[in-house]
């Protein structure tokens, strides 16, 4: 049998660490034992507190998820989205301007990682994005910035792609011309704000009809209505294409053409060329490319002769069987007055008229005297600043001591300048019976046009033009553009440039405008040409009936029908009633008239 033996010193130590042991055990089972009598309402606790974070949490991603908030940058962005704008349409409804939505890159660069990654991955896509500014622009503490404005689809993708945080889009509108260049010096064009900076565009602000801070995304067509204006597109097309083939031809620096509805005033086509493409408006800055028609201004040569005739015709100074001295030069002082085709004897109104005569057109204006000239001249609007809906215009170049010899140069086309619109409108007034209609690119009737128009001649003097003019077009310098079918009247003017304070004697600036038909005028067709030069086919000649009235005969073949104006082939036996009661007529006019100038 054997038998084991421990030593006192182990047992004593075994002894305490049971007795240790058994504490710790007394002490962990009386704590499990207080715990789980207290732990439901704990675990109720945590339950609901852990229940009420999940319910924020998921109220949250759905409201997230529901109302897609914008990111500071964006929110900051909305102020400076393009304004929506109305569309402009022509006097038949054809779309002119136009908005549409297009997506734009913008960047937050307080939010960029690393702004060298982000301008080589951006300007990688938008190869037009110049590299330094966006970097310049992203080093910034702003919140916010753009990229680009209206970039393609494929740019969008592209860049969204690129999955740059800080980097994002917002839809804005862009303004868009859908026919290019046609009718641009009338609508101007709308900058990448939506701001109009020009034209139609401009005046479309001025009269508060555009929204240029809700951005138009809640804007519906009737809280935004489209503007209609007085053009016709088919026929701006038309007066734009010969008027360009004009210019070619003639070798002129510059060119414009007008249709002007006489008895509404309204502007139904215009062309300035050179022109530009709204929809790349940086070529407007160009000064080449100006607006000829309100914005030059220009000394209108013997189209003036016009205004000077009906003046002498309407204050009694003379009727149609008044003979003029045209034997000489006229002379005044150190000036001497020539006539560019001079027959040296008596000449009548009309044949003053017919051989676009300076010395008569002179001699008609000192008889009504220097202050009677001005009078007139500004009851016809010719001595202040026309006003339309373009606003660019241009204050009429008026001598500031006038005297005789300004009235004598000023009644043939020399010595003040004015618009050609503004020309147009007095010429409109001896066309339509004697009303001053105020010109306008807005659609409206006669009745309107006419409610608070001044009366500036009498019928008479009216009818006594129309017959001169359409005298002129049969047997005097406006035969060029005598289309037939159309019974026009006419009148050339051809006025020295003048280069550096003097007359060049070998440019000159050509106006030409006629009025269809004669009897019961429609429109009023206006051609200019700056320093057109002269063809073997027109035998040298660089004078208006062979350019700007050779081109205006062409406007009229091309758009007379658009116009519903289609040709006659029984001409009217009686076109001037009041004048025929008087004895005057067609028939009883000498068959002789002036040279084509």
């Amino acid at each position: 049998m054997t038998e084991r033996f421990e030593s006192p010193g182990k047992d004593r130590a075994g002894a305490a660490k049971a007795q240790r042991a058994h504490r710790a055990g007394a002490f962990f089972a009386k704590l499990f034992a207080t715990d789980l009598t207290k732990s439901r309402t704990r675990i109720k606790l945590v339950a609901c507190v852990f229940i009420a974070m999940n319910g924020v949490i998921a109220g949250k991603l759905i409201y997230f998820g529901l109302h897609q908030e914008q990111s500071i940058g964006a929110k900051r962005g909305g102020d400076v989205i393009a304004a929506a704008r109305p569309d402009i349409l022509d006097r038949n409804g054809e779309i002119l301007a136009t908005d549409i939505k297009v997506m734009s890159v913008f960047a937050e660069p307080r939010r960029i990682i690393d702004k060298d990654e982000a301008v080589e991955l951006l300007t990688a896509v938008l190869p037009d994005v110049d590299a330094n500014d966006l970097r310049k622009r992203l080093g910034t503490r702003k919140g916010f910035i753009w990229v680009k404005r209206a970039v393609t689809p494929k740019q969008q993708q592209e860049v969204y792609r690129l999955g740059l945080p800080g980097v994002g889009f917002l839809p804005e509108n862009k303004r868009v011309y859908p026919n290019g260049p046609i009718a641009a010096h009338v609508l101007g064009f709308a900058n990448l704000d939506g701001v109009g900076i020009s034209g139609l565009e401009k005046y479309i602000d001025g009269q508060g009809l555009a929204d240029l801070h809700g951005a138009g995304f809640s804007l519906t067509p009737e809280t935004l209505a489209p503007i209609t204006t007085s053009l016709d597109l088919k026929a701006t097309y038309a007066v734009r294409d010969e008027l360009a083939k004009g210019v070619v031809k003639f070798k002129a620096k510059s060119g414009a053409a007008v249709i002007l509805d006489v008895n509404t005033g309204e502007v139904i086509a215009m062309a300035s060329l050179p022109d530009y493409d709204p929809n790349t408006p940086a070529d407007a800055l160009d000064p080449n490319h100006i607006n000829r028609v309100s914005v030059g201004v220009y000394e209108m040569g013997s189209t003036f002769k016009a205004i000077s005739i009906a003046m002498a015709l309407d204050l009694g100074k003379v009727n149609l069987n008044t003979r003029v001295d045209a034997r000489d030069s006229l002379r005044y002082g150190h000036f001497t007055i020539h006539d560019f085709h001079a027959q040296h004897r008596m000449l009548t109104v009309p044949e003053v008229f017919t051989y676009s005569s300076n010395i008569g057109a002179a001699r008609l204006a000192l008889m009504v005297g220097v202050e009677g000239h001005k009078a007139f001249l500004r009851k016809m609007g010719q001595l202040t600043r026309l006003h339309t809906e373009l606003p660019e215009t241009a204050d009429p170049l008026v001598p500031k001591n006038w005297g005789e010899l300004n009235t004598m140069t000023i009644a043939f086309g020399q010595g003040l300048n004015v618009s050609p619109l503004q020309a147009m409108m007095a010429v409109g007034a001896l066309s339509n019976g004697g009303i001053l209609v105020n010109p306008t690119f807005l659609k409206r009737s006669a009745e309107d046009a006419k409610r608070d128009a001044p009366r500036v001649v009498k019928p008479e003097t009216s009818e006594s033009l129309r017959y001169l003019m359409r005298l002129n077009a049969e047997i005097g310098s406006a035969k060029m553009a005598n289309v037939q079918g159309y019974f026009i009247g006419g009148k050339t003017g051809t006025a020295d440039k003048i280069v550096h304070g003097h007359y060049a004697k070998d440019k000159v600036f050509t106006t030409f405008m006629a009025i269809m038909p004669a009897d019961k005028p429609k429109y009023l067709i206006l051609t200019l040409m700056d320093e057109p030069q002269g063809l073997p086919e027109t035998g040298g000649y660089r004078t208006a009936a062979w350019n700007s009235g050779s081109v205006t005969g062409k406007i009229i073949e091309r758009v007379g029908p658009l116009l519903g104006i289609p040709p006659r082939f029984e001409l009217p036996t009686q076109p001037f009633p009041l004048l025929a009661k008087l004895g005057y007529g067609m028939a009883n006019i000498p068959q002789t008239g002036g040279r084509e100038h």
